[in-house]
């Protein structure tokens, strides 16, 4: 490649990757050099800026077609703007909530590290979310996961954070090992790295030996990013990840590299494994439809497994990491399905997820900041003490459950439609989903219980709301609401500028 080709290249379809480079870039470099008086959280700030200004140019290009640089390896369609638009809306809050992050022991030495490595997973997570070949699809993921394995381990005179970090290190080396392993398969049988022509590769195949090798590729790495999802049954990392890692590390996990991770699958799964083998086999139907109930299968284990253990659960944030694996095995569902809507529906419920979610951590951090617990008994009388907090958390938790008038109830719903709209009908992943869902009304309204209906074991301690944390709990709370109320909005939104996703394949 010479500097005539290199200088050709629309470079401005990657202009929210070069600033979130650069930023991550010129935040390390004053984390060097300022002096360790300074408060690192003017870094949290200038972060949040830089996302900002990655999010507007997100904006500018939603007018513009489908477009790629350097081989395809690169691409902006309309699946990469859309989701694009949660990942960098999801960075923007969790880094918020880091600034305002101050537990009993020590983190504020290491605060300007988590800004830039921060960044660099979020990187990570754009980078797969526009990857057109293997090749960066695999290094957006290692992007995103090794500085999280980082992060996850932040508190270093913690003992369940170092153990959680090395939890997550050995999980996700092992993860990443099977899917490289499944991914290098694909690579010999197909000649190319490259996802569209892959798809093309598999229409030429016609021995039944390599088809049976192309449906180990496709075990493998399901298997390999089902890590990454944590859904049964390679979700046991997850809880102690979730509860050993700093609050805005575990909101970050729980959202923003949830949402990677479901950007990979789909595009692996649905470029590569859809494509239908060669004509000359009587009765050949793509790979990746041929193991629907297999998926179907793991999204009731997934759903099952996390409600019915988060009974059992005290520790709010292990509670909420079995609320994050029951999420996946809801979104799998979507996967198992196949509609028509599942860009759409999957789209909307990682949205609704992160509002909720993320609004919900907010006020889990703030309490358990104050009380140095993480029980959920001391969520006891948050009512009376502060009323605009409980309700606020009340709507986050209703959400979730999936009660009508949220964002969560019309993202389940649309989950249910998806499911039932093919053929054949999913009927008994829709009933398990329904029973799970029933079943974990049980944990998130303990925790109103708690709030409404306990009394507080200091009523007249005083909760101070930071202001970040304000800001938020406010959007999460109005956007929750508002997608609940009139999710039209977001579908709109959705169909005028994303053109329906119809570029996918193209």
């Amino acid at each position: 490649m010479d500097l005539t080709e290199l200088f050709s290249y629309k470079w401005s379809i990657m202009t929210p990757e070069f600033i979130i480079l650069g930023v991550a870039t010129l935040l390390s470099l004053l984390d060097l050099f300022m002096p360790k008086t300074v408060n690192r959280k003017i870094l949290g700030w200038i972060g949040v800026a830089g996302i900002l200004a990655a999010l507007a140019s997100l904006f500018s290009l939603f007018g513009q077609g489908a477009e790629s640089i350097l081989y395809d390896t690169f691409r902006l369609d309309s699946f990469a703007k859309a989701f694009k638009l949660l990942l960098l809306l999801g960075a923007a809050l969790v880094m918020i909530l880091a600034t305002s992050y101050e537990p009993k022991e020590g983190f504020a030495e290491y605060r300007g590290e988590f800004f830039y490595l921060f960044m660099a997973a979020l990187l990570g997570t754009m980078i797969m979310s526009s990857s057109g070949d293997l090749i960066t699809l695999f290094v957006g993921l290692e992007l995103l996961s090794i500085p999280s394995y980082i992060l996850a381990g932040l508190h270093k005179k913690n003992r369940l954070s170092n153990e959680s970090s090395m939890k997550y290190v050995i999980n996700g080396g092992i993860s990443t090992a099977i899917t490289l392993f499944g991914m290098s398969y694909v690579y010999g049988l197909t000649g190319t790295t490259n996802l569209l022509e892959m798809a093309r590769g598999l229409l030429a195949l016609t021995n039944p030996q390599h088809i049976y090798l192309m449906g180990l590729a496709l075990f493998m790495i399901f298997v390999g990013l089902s890590f990454k999802l944590a859904t049964a049954p390679f979700h046991m990392w997850a809880p102690d990840v979730y509860q050993g890692a700093p609050t805005p590390v575990t909101a970050f996990l729980s959202v923003v590299s949830k949402t990677a991770g479901f950007i990979i699958l789909i595009r692996i799964m649905l470029v590569v494994f859809l494509s239908t083998p060669s004509s000359d086999i009587p009765n050949s139907i793509p790979l990746f439809m041929k193991v629907q109930d297999y998926i179907a299968f793991l999204a009731a284990a997934t759903m099952i497994i996390g409600n019915v253990v988060a009974l059992r659960q005290k520790n709010i944030k292990r509670l909420f990491a079995y609320s994050s694996i029951a999420q996946a095995g809801y979104l799998l569902v979507v996967v198992a399905s196949l509609s028509v809507f599942i860009f759409d529906t999957l789209w909307f419920y990682l949205g609704a997820y992160l509002f909720m979610n993320l609004g919900a951590f907010a006020i889990i951090q703030l309490i358990t900041q104050k009380t140095g617990s993480e029980d959920i008994s001391q969520f006891a009388g948050l009512y009376r003490k502060a009323p605009i907090l409980s309700v606020s958390m009340a709507v986050f938790i209703l959400s979730l459950a999936g009660i009508p008038g949220t964002a969560g109830f019309i993202g389940k719903l649309n989950i249910f439609m998806g499911a039932l709209a093919v053929e054949p009908a999913r009927y008994v992943l829709v009933s398990i989903m329904i029973a799970t869902t029933v079943v974990s009304y049980f944990y998130y309204f303990g925790v109103l219980v708690q709030m409404f209906f306990r009394p507080a074991a200091d009523p007249e301690a005083k909760i101070k709301l930071p202001a970040g944390l304000g800001v938020v709990i406010g959007i999460c709370v109005f956007a929750t609401v508002l997608f609940g109320v009139a999710p039209s909005i977001a579908f709109d939104f959705l169909q005028g500028n994303f053109n329906q996703f119809s570029d996918f394949f193209q």
